[in-house]
C-alpha cells in the first residue's frame, strides 16, 4: 500500500515517518524551499529537527503527484483545519481517489463547519474520515507508544487505516462516529487553554481536574447536540486527547492558556509558538454552534472571552466560580 501525507507540519510528519516504516510514504509540502531542505537533510528541520526520516519517505511540493502516488491507498490530510477546504477542493472526483483521512482537530473560522461537513460540500462522493486521539508529533515521530482512532462510515476505510499505520508502536482503534471524534479533537483544545490558565495562575490540582473534568461535560453535551454518541467522548478522542492536551508540557493550546495567565499578549504567545494552536482559532466558531443548538458551554465562553481580551484570566475564573449550584448531570 502506497500512502500519501498532505502537510508537513510536525504533525504530519511525525505521521509519515511512522508509516514509511511499513510502507512507501510521500510526504507533501506546500513549501517548494521546505520540500527541497526535506530531501536533502532527510529531516524536517523547521518542525521535527531531531527525527531522521526512513528510507521509504520522499518528499514532493507537487501536489497532484502526491494525490497520484497514494492511488490504490490512503491519503492523509496534514494541514491545519485552515487548510482542509482547499485540499478537498483541489482533489479530483470521489470515484476516482484514494480513501482519505484528516488529521486537523477544530472547526472552521467563519463557517464553523466541521470536517465531515466540509467533505460533504466540497468532496461529496469521497471515502473519508479522521484520524485522533492523544498524540504529541515528537513522540510519534521517536516511535514511543500511542494509540489513536480512525473514524468513517465506511468500514473499508476503518480497515484500511489499521493495515496503513497500526504498528507495535502506534495502535489503531476503529469507530463508526466521525462526528464525535471530530467534536472531541476540536473542543479538548479550547479546553486545554482554560486548563493552562487556571495552571498559570496557580490554582492547583484541584482546579485542574475541576476544569478537565467539567470540560467533558461540556464536550458531550455539543457532541450529541451535533449527532454524536455520548459513549465516544469516554474513548482515545473525547477523554484520552482531552487529558493528554490539558495537562501535557508539549500541549501548544495549554502553553496558550500559561502564557496568557502571565500577562503576555495573545498575538506575541502565537507568533513565538511556530505552530498553529487550534484552540486560539476555533474557540469562539466553537462557542457560536453551541449557542445556536443552545447547549450551555460555560469554559469555553470564559476562554473565548480571554482571548478576546473582554476578561483576563482572573476575572474569567471568578465568573466560572461565581455560577450558581446544579446538578452535576
Amino acid at each position: 500500500m502506497k500512502l500519501s501525507v498532505l502537510g508537513a507540519g510536525a504533525w504530519g510528519t511525525a505521521l509519515a515517518i511512522s508509516a514509511s516504516a511499513r510502507h512507501p510514504t510521500l510526504l507533501w509540502a506546500r513549501d517548494a524551499a521546505q520540500a527541497e531542505a526535506m530531501r536533502l537533510q532527510r529531516r524536517n528541520a523547521r518542525y521535527l529537527p531531531t527525527a531522521d526520516f526512513p528510507a521509504g519517505l520522499q518528499v514532493t511540493q507537487d501536489f497532484d503527484a502526491a494525490v497520484a502516488y497514494a492511488s490504490g491507498g490512503l491519503l492523509i490530510v496534514a494541514t491545519p483545519m485552515s487548510g482542509l477546504a482547499a485540499v478537498l477542493s483541489a482533489l479530483p472526483p470521489g470515484a476516482q481517489a484514494p480513501g482519505l483521512y484528516w488529521l486537523c482537530k477544530g472547526f472552521q473560522e467563519g463557517t464553523g463547519l466541521l470536517g465531515h461537513e466540509l467533505a460533504q460540500q466540497l468532496w461529496p462522493q469521497g471515502r473519508v474520515g479522521v484520524l485522533s486521539g492523544p498524540s504529541f508529533a515528537q513522540e510519534v515521530a521517536a516511535g514511543q507508544p500511542t494509540a489513536l482512532v480512525a473514524a468513517s462510515h465506511d468500514v473499508h476505510l476503518r480497515e484500511q487505516a489499521v493495515a496503513a499505520l497500526h504498528s507495535d508502536n502506534l495502535r489503531i482503534y476503529t469507530s463508526d462516529d466521525p462526528v464525535g471524534v471530530e467534536v472531541g479533537g476540536a473542543v479538548k483544545n479550547v479546553m486545554a487553554i482554560a486548563t493552562g490558565l487556571a495552571d498559570g495562575l496557580q490554582l492547583g490540582f484541584n482546579a485542574r481536574a475541576a476544569l478537565i473534568t467539567r470540560g467533558l461535560a461540556e464536550m458531550v453535551r455539543l457532541g450529541v447536540a451535533l449527532g454524536a454518541r455520548a459513549d465516544t467522548f469516554m474513548g482515545l478522542s473525547g477523554l484520552g486527547d482531552l487529558v493528554l492536551t490539558a495537562t501535557g508540557d508539549l500541549s501548544r493550546n495549554r502553553t496558550v492558556g500559561l502564557r496568557l495567565a502571565q500577562g503576555q499578549p495573545l498575538a506575541q504567545i502565537v507568533a513565538d509558538l511556530g505552530h498553529v494552536a487550534e484552540g486560539v482559532l476555533s474557540a469562539s466558531t466553537v462557542l457560536k454552534r453551541a449557542q445556536i443548538l443552545g447547549v450551555e458551554m460555560p469554559i469555553t465562553a470564559a476562554v473565548v472571552d480571554v482571548l478576546e481580551g473582554q476578561s483576563t484570566p482572573h476575572q474569567g475564573v471568578e465568573r466560572l466560580m461565581g455560577r450558581g449550584p446544579r446538578p452535576e448531570r
